[in-house]
């Protein structure tokens, strides 16, 4: 259902009002010639390089200490060596963390730290042997091994030919003057030579070698691929540790937004509604006492004292529509938010299109976020129209709000668009903010779809 304010506007708006993106910078040289000589791709080069020397260390450690540690289990010796052995492994696994950091720019956690729950030697021994995140380690230094091996001969072989053929005309003259032969050979037996060494073949050569130097850097990119998906799936913290970790944040989150809006009811009832009650309690006292002596005075402040009710029952309203409206409760979102955008300074077309009223909870989030999102529209955007949209898809309920004013809006710069990001992470919502200088905005919120009870 559709409901417009004002001189509104349809969802297939033309580029007029929706804009054009601000390009970014864009380099001279094609991604497939600057990458040979990127600082990227000699950094996942080194990487790979390194590999192999570390893959060593870690494998020979790893499987030494295992097969000691379970040589040893007959005896009590076998436990430590083995707790030993899944230490240095998380030791290594700091290492390669770090590596992938410095060298492929992969941002991986440290994993889940050990719960210890008694002091001494057999608690940590214990928590060792206990950690999955322990044996993930373990299991990346065996796995690392023969990876490292098969990416080392693969990167080093491509990229040494690459530019050795590609550079072949610069250094072809060594053969002649100190090999005593014409050039590279390139195939020979008892009766045949065959060199490189007429100006056709140097040039085949030559070509044959851009397009291997060309080729490395993206069959180097492919092989660190599968390092990373190594390091952040053994070496970081578990699916499990990392939502536990997100949830403590998000009740941290809902937590604080509840202290935030007692505080500010506590503030709006004591500064508005309160102190008019106490206001009217003294005029009525007043008028009491006038009442026998001055009837028409009296009744005078009666007149003011049932303003200052009238006056006092508006804030009231005003102040239970902040907590949770009554026509959202009655008639869902559709409504609700025509409310909100009737009382927008801008005109704003408002589409609802939903097959039944998610969960009070969500529906509530919902609510308040786009009056949030109007809000900034009236106070800040510089807009002259704005348009509402909510749908569902799946199992996600999406917000949008668009608006054709000057842009600019950051969600990271500490905004009230960073506070209504949190309150959305806090249910598993996620906030995403597109405005480029000069317009449009366009802000889209999702949240999960969770039923009502009953519906």
């Amino acid at each position: 259902m559709a409901t417009e304010y004002g001189q509104g506007y349809g969802r297939d708006s033309g580029p007029g009002f929706l804009g054009e993106g601000v390009e970014g910078r864009r380099h001279r040289l094609p991604a497939a010639l600057r990458a040979p000589i990127e600082a990227r791709s000699w950094k996942e080069f080194g990487y790979l390089m390194l590999s192999l020397p570390v893959g060593i260390l870690m494998f020979t450690f790893a499987v030494t200490m295992v097969s000691l540690g379970a040589g040893l289990l007959i005896t009590f010796l076998g436990i430590p060596v083995l707790a030993a052995a899944l230490a240095g492994c998380r030791g290594f696994g700091a290492l390669e963390r770090a590596r992938a950091r410095g060298l492929l720019g992969l941002e991986v956690a440290a994993p889940e730290p050990l719960r210890v729950r008694k002091q001494g030697a057999m608690a940590w021994m214990g928590a060792m042997l206990k950690s999955g995140a322990s044996w993930r380690h373990l299991l990346y230094a065996v796995l690392h091994f023969p990876w490292a091996v098969f990416a080392f001969a693969v990167a080093i072989n491509f990229w040494a030919y690459g530019w050795a053929m590609l550079t072949y005309p610069l250094w072809f003259w060594l053969f002649p003057v100190y090999g005593g032969q014409g050039g590279l050979q390139l195939y020979g037996d008892e009766a045949h030579r065959i060199y490189l060494d007429n100006p056709f073949e140097i040039t085949v050569t030559a070509m044959l070698g851009l397009l291997l130097t060309l080729a490395t850097p993206w069959i180097v990119r492919a092989l660190t691929l599968v390092d990373r998906l190594l390091v952040h799936g053994l070496l970081g913290p578990s699916r499990l540790a990392t939502r536990v970790v997100e949830l403590e944040s998000d009740r941290g989150v809902v937590i604080d937004t509840a202290a935030a809006d007692l505080r500010r009811i506590e503030r709006d009832l004591h500064d508005g509604a309160q102190a008019r009650l106490v206001a009217l309690a003294m005029d009525l006292g007043l008028a009491k006492e006038k009442l026998t002596e001055d009837p028409e005075a009296a009744a005078r402040m009666v007149g003011e004292a049932h303003g200052e009710v009238k006056t006092a029952l508006q804030e009231l309203r005003d102040l239970a529509r902040g907590i949770h409206p009554a026509v959202l409760t009655d008639r869902g979102l559709d409504a609700a938010l025509s409310a909100v955008a009737s009382r927008c300074t801008v005109p704003v077309q408002v589409e609802v299109d939903l097959p039944s009223r998610p969960a009070p909870a969500i529906e509530g989030i919902a609510y308040f976020t786009v009056s949030e999102l109007l809000q900034n529209v009236s106070k800040h955007s510089r807009a002259t129209r704005a348009y509402v949209d909510v749908w569902r898809v799946d199992n996600r309920l999406m917000l949008q709000v668009v608006d054709n004013g000057i842009g600019g809006a950051d969600a990271s710069a500490g905004s009230g668009l960073a506070g209504l990001a949190e309150r959305l992470d806090a249910v598993d919502g996620i906030l995403v903010v597109d405005s480029p200088v000069a317009g449009p905005t366009r802000v889209t919120a999702e949240l999960p779809w969770r039923v009502a009870s009953g519906g």
